[in-house]
C-alpha cells in the first residue's frame, strides 16, 4: 500500500510565505480597443436633421459628419423597442422576442418580449471583455409584467450588461417630470420644471459624469456608453428659452418642405440626382387646403419639433465636448443614430396639445390646440405634431413609423465618427445596412470575437453583418444583401436592391374607416431600388415573377426568425388575458396596497379601467388634521386620484384634461377612519361611464357620476402611487412632487377589490385601429 503524501503545514505568518499569492487581475480589453458611444434619437425621420438635408438644425450631428461618415442606407425596424433590442443584440427583433412593444406582448416566441439567454447583449459581451458599460435615457425593453418591485430583474438594464443605468424603461416619458430609475430604484428628478429641469439635459449630465469618473479611475480601460434620448418622441417638450427659434420657418407647409428637403439631399449627394418623391398620402390634406387656424397650429407644432431636435443635439454637443476634453475623442467610436424608426404620425391630421387624448380616442380639435398655442411645449401640454409633418420629415420616402413596409418607416440617417480608426472625413457611405449590424461592427472594431458561451449559456449566432469594411471602403460591395421587415402585419423584404412590400391596412387617419384586411388579401408592391432609390414607382405589374419570388422569400425569412404567425391585433393585446401574456395579478380581483408602494406601472398595477371597483383606505388623521394624496394613478393628462383637501376626501377622474370631482362635504375628524370609494361601471364597451359613491366609516358623504372614463391607457409613463402622486399631478388642486402632495397623516393600508370586467367592445370599436406605435 502506497504511503500517503506528506501534508505541508500551513504558513502561520504571512512573512514566512515562500512566494506571495498571485494577484487576481481583471479581464482586460484588447490592446487599443476603442471607447464606444452610441447615441440614439427617438422618432426622427431620415429627412429631419440638417445632416441629412432636413430643416432641423443639428450642429453636433453636422460636426460629427464632417469628421466622419454619413450612412445613407441604414435601416431600423420601424418601431421603438424592436429597434433597440435588435441594435443591442445583433439579432433580428423577432429572434429576441421583440416583434412588438412590451405593452402589446403575447405568448408567441417572436412576440413575448423576453430575450433568450442564448442571445446575449452587446453590453454584456463588452463587460465580459474588460469594458465599463453605462446606459442613460430610454430603454423600453423590459417585459411589462417585470417592471415592478418584485421583478424579476433579469431584463432590466443593469442585468443585461450595463454597470450603470439612469433613465426610464417605458415607451415615453414627460421631459419635465420623467419616471426616472437609477439602477433598479425609482427616483425623483434632481430639479423641478420651475427650476429649469429637462430630461435631455439630465441624461447628458449623468452620462458625462459617468464617463469622466471611469476615465479618471481607469484611464486605460475602455468604456461603452449608450445614450438614448426621449427626444424627439412625444411629448414634444422644449425648454422655454429654446421656444420661438423657428418662428415662421415652416409657414410654407409640408408639401413645399418635401420639395426643399429633396433638393438639399441631392445637393449633398445623399440621394441620386434622378431620385423622385413618392406621391403624397391622399388622405392627408395639402397645406394649401388648410384654413388659417389649421395652418397656425400645424406650423407652430412643427416649429416646436425642430426646437426639440436642436435642443437635444446641443446636449450631444456637450457630451462630445466632454469626451474631447478628456482626450478620448480620437479613439472613441461615436455612432449617432438619427432615429429608431421613421418620423411618428400619432399626432393625427392636425396634431395635438394632449396626445393622451389620441391614445384613448378622445376627440381633440384644432381650436383646443389653438387655445393653448402659447403654452405648447411647456409642462401643461403633452404635444405632438401632425401627420403631414411626419411624412415630410421622412423625405424622400413614403409612410411613417410603425409601417415596416416602406423606407419612410425604416430608413434612418446614421453618422460614424472615429478619427483613429477611420481615415476618411466627411464622406458618404451608400452600402445597405440594418440596426442588427451595429453589434458585430463594434465587436470587430474592438477585436472582440463573437462569444460562443456567455454566463454558461451556448450562444446563437449573431445575425447582423459588420459594416467595419465600409469605414475606408467607399466603393466596397454590399455584404448585407437580404433583410425582412415586419411590424403589426406591415411587412416587406429587401433582396439585392429589390423590395417587395405590403403596408397592411389603411393609415389610421384615413376616412372613411374600413375593416381590417385579411393578410391573404394584402396588396403587395414591388420596387427596384437599384433604379428607383426612393420607392416611388411600383413595378409589380411589370415583374410579377420577381414579386412572387420575393413574397416567397419573405415567408422563408419569417419562418426562420420567429415572425410567424403574423399578428395585427391591437385592442385585444392591451388585455393580458386576450393577448395572452403573463400578468402580475393574474386572476386575482383583490389586493392590499401598503404605504410606500410607488412607481407601479400599468403592467403591474391593478387595472381599474372598464370595470366596477371598490377602494377602502384605512387611515389615521392627526389632531392637527391632514391633507394629501391617498392613492393616485396617471397624471396631468389622464388619471385619477383619491385625496384629502381641506380635511375632506375628494375623488378626481381626469379624462384627458376633463376632470370630474366627487367631494366629501365634511372634514375628517382626528382618529381612525375608513374612506371607501365605490365605482359602478355601466359596461357595454371600453371607456364607458358609471356612478361614484364616497363613504367615510360606512356613512355616505358624496355621490357623483362619470359620463365617460379612460378606457385604454392612463399613461405610458405615469404610475400608481400610494400616499402621494409622483410625476405630474392628476389635478392642480394639490402640488406636484411627492414631497409636497404626500398625505400628512398615516395610511395603514388600501384594500382594492375589482369586479369582473364588463368591457366587451362594440363592433365599431373592434374596427378601430388604436395608434399604439411607441
Amino acid at each position: 500500500m502506497a504511503s500517503a503524501e506528506p501534508v505541508s503545514a500551513p504558513t502561520v505568518d504571512v512573512r514566512d510565505l515562500e512566494r506571495p499569492y498571485p494577484v487576481r487581475r481583471a479581464v482586460r480589453a484588447p490592446e487599443g480597443a476603442p471607447n464606444v458611444l452610441v447615441i440614439l434619437v427617438d422618432d426622427m425621420g431620415f429627412g429631419a436633421s440638417s445632416a441629412f438635408g432636413g430643416p432641423c438644425r443639428m450642429p453636433a450631428a453636422d460636426r460629427l459628419a464632417a469628421g466622419g461618415l454619413r450612412y445613407t442606407r441604414f435601416h431600423t425596424t420601424a418601431i421603438c423597442a424592436p429597434t433597440r433590442t435588435a441594435l443591442l443584440s445583433g439579432r433580428n427583433h423577432h429572434s429576441v422576442g421583440m416583434g412588438t412593444v412590451p405593452e402589446l406582448a403575447t405568448s408567441a416566441p417572436g412576440y413575448n418580449c423576453v430575450r433568450p439567454d442564448s442571445m446575449a447583449t452587446l453590453p454584456r459581451i463588452l463587460s465580459g471583455n474588460g469594458y465599463h458599460t453605462g446606459a442613460f435615457g430610454k430603454m423600453h425593453q423590459t417585459p411589462m409584467w417585470e417592471v415592478g418591485e418584485t421583478g424579476p430583474f433579469d431584463r432590466w438594464p443593469t442585468n443585461e450588461g450595463f454597470d450603470r443605468f439612469y433613465g426610464f424603461i417605458g415607451a415615453e416619458t414627460n421631459q419635465y417630470s420623467p419616471a426616472l430609475i437609477d439602477g433598479l430604484t425609482p427616483v425623483e428628478p434632481p430639479r423641478t420644471p420651475e427650476e429649469g429641469y429637462h430630461l435631455s439635459e439630465d441624461i447628458v449630465d449623468q452620462a458625462a459624469g459617468w464617463i469622466t469618473n471611469v476615465t479618471a479611475l481607469e484611464p486605460e480601460r475602455p468604456w461603452f456608453a449608450y445614450v438614448s434620448f426621449g427626444a424627439c418622441h412625444d411629448p414634444i417638450h422644449v425648454p422655454e428659452s429654446w421656444r420661438g427659434r423657428y418662428r415662421g420657418e415652416f409657414d410654407h407647409g409640408w408639401n413645399a418642405q418635401r420639395e426643399r428637403t429633396l433638393a438639399r439631399q441631392k445637393e449633398m449627394g445623399l440621394v441620386p440626382e434622378d431620385a423622385g418623391l413618392p406621391a403624397f398620402d391622399p388622405d392627408v390634406p395639402d397645406w394649401a387646403d388648410l384654413d388659417d387656424d389649421e395652418r397656425t397650429v400645424c406650423a407652430r407644432l412643427m416649429e416646436l419639433y425642430a426646437e426639440f431636435a436642436e435642443h437635444m443635439d446641443a446636449q450631444v454637443g456637450r457630451l462630445v465636448d466632454t469626451v474631447e476634453g478628456l482626450g478620448q475623442l480620437d479613439n472613441t467610436i461615436v455612432l449617432y443614430v438619427l432615429g429608431d424608426n421613421g418620423a411618428a404620425a400619432e399626432g393625427g391630421l392636425y396634431g395635438s396639445a394632449n396626445l393622451v387624448r389620441n391614445l384613448n380616442q378622445v376627440p381633440y380639435t384644432v381650436q383646443d390646440t389653438l387655445a393653448q398655442l402659447d403654452e405648447l411645449g411647456g409642462p401643461m401640454t403633452y404635444p405632438h405634431y401632425p401627420v403631414g409633418w411626419a411624412l415630410a420629415m421622412n423625405t424622400p420616402y413614403q409612410q411613417s413609423k410603425k409601417y415596416a413596409s416602406h423606407y419612410g418607416g425604416t430608413r434612418n440617417g446614421m453618422i460614424v465618427h472615429w478619427p483613429r480608426g477611420i481615415e476618411s472625413r466627411g464622406e458618404l457611405r451608400h452600402q445597405w445596412h440594418h440596426c442588427i449590424d451595429v453589434t458585430p461592427t463594434i465587436l470587430e472594431a474592438a477585436a472582440i470575437p463573437q462569444p460562443k458561451i456567455v454566463d454558461g449559456v451556448v450562444q446563437a449566432p449573431i445575425e447582423g453583418t459588420s459594416f467595419r469594411y465600409t469605414f475606408d471602403g467607399a466603393e466596397a460591395p454590399d455584404r448585407h444583401t437580404t433583410q425582412y421587415f415586419e411590424i403589426h402585419g406591415s411587412r416587406g423584404i429587401y433582396d439585392r436592391g429589390w423590395t417587395a412590400v405590403a403596408r397592411h391596412n389603411q393609415m389610421p387617419w384615413a376616412r372613411p374607416r374600413r375593416p381590417a384586411t385579411p393578410f391573404a388579401d394584402d396588396v403587395w408592391e414591388l420596387y427596384d431600388t437599384n433604379a428607383d432609390w426612393t420607392q416611388a414607382v411600383n413595378v409589380a405589374d411589370l415583374h410579377p415573377d420577381k414579386l412572387q419570388e420575393l413574397k416567397q422569400k419573405f415567408l422563408v425569412e419569417a419562418a426562420r426568425f420567429n415572425v410567424l404567425p403574423l399578428d395585427d391585433r391591437m385592442h385585444e393585446r392591451f388585455d393580458p388575458r386576450r393577448a395572452p401574456r403573463p400578468d402580475l395579478l393574474g386572476e386575482r380581483r383583490s389586493i392590499v396596497l401598503r404605504p410606500g408602494m410607488r412607481g407601479m406601472r400599468e403592467g403591474t398595477a391593478p387595472d381599474f379601467k372598464n370595470t366596477s371597483f371598490t377602494l377602502e383606505v384605512q387611515l389615521e388623521v392627526p389632531e392637527t388634521g391632514a391633507d394629501g394624496v391617498l392613492i393616485a394613478q396617471g397624471g396631468r393628462f389622464a388619471g385619477w386620484s383619491l385625496y384629502v383637501r381641506d380635511g375632506r376626501p375628494v375623488y378626481c377622474h381626469n379624462r384627458c384634461g376633463e376632470r370630474t370631482y366627487v367631494r366629501g362635504t365634511e372634514p375628517l375628524t382626528p382618529g381612525s377612519h375608513v374612506v371607501r370609494l365605490r365605482f359602478d361601471y355601466d359596461g357595454g364597451g371600453v371607456g364607458r361611464g358609471g356612478g361614484v359613491i364616497l363613504r367615510v366609516d360606512d356613512r355616505e358623504v358624496a355621490t357623483g357620476r362619470l359620463e365617460r372614463t379612460i378606457g385604454l391607457q392612463f399613461s405610458m409613463d405615469e404610475t400608481l402611487d400610494v400616499g402621494c402622486d409622483r410625476g405630474t399631478p392628476v389635478t392642480e388642486e394639490y402640488a406636484a412632487q411627492p414631497a409636497a402632495n404626500a398625505y400628512r397623516g398615516l395610511i395603514d393600508h388600501i384594500a382594492v377589490r375589482l369586479d369582473e370586467r364588463r368591457d366587451a367592445p362594440t363592433q365599431r370599436e373592434r374596427e378601430r385601429v388604436v395608434m399604439i406605435t411607441h
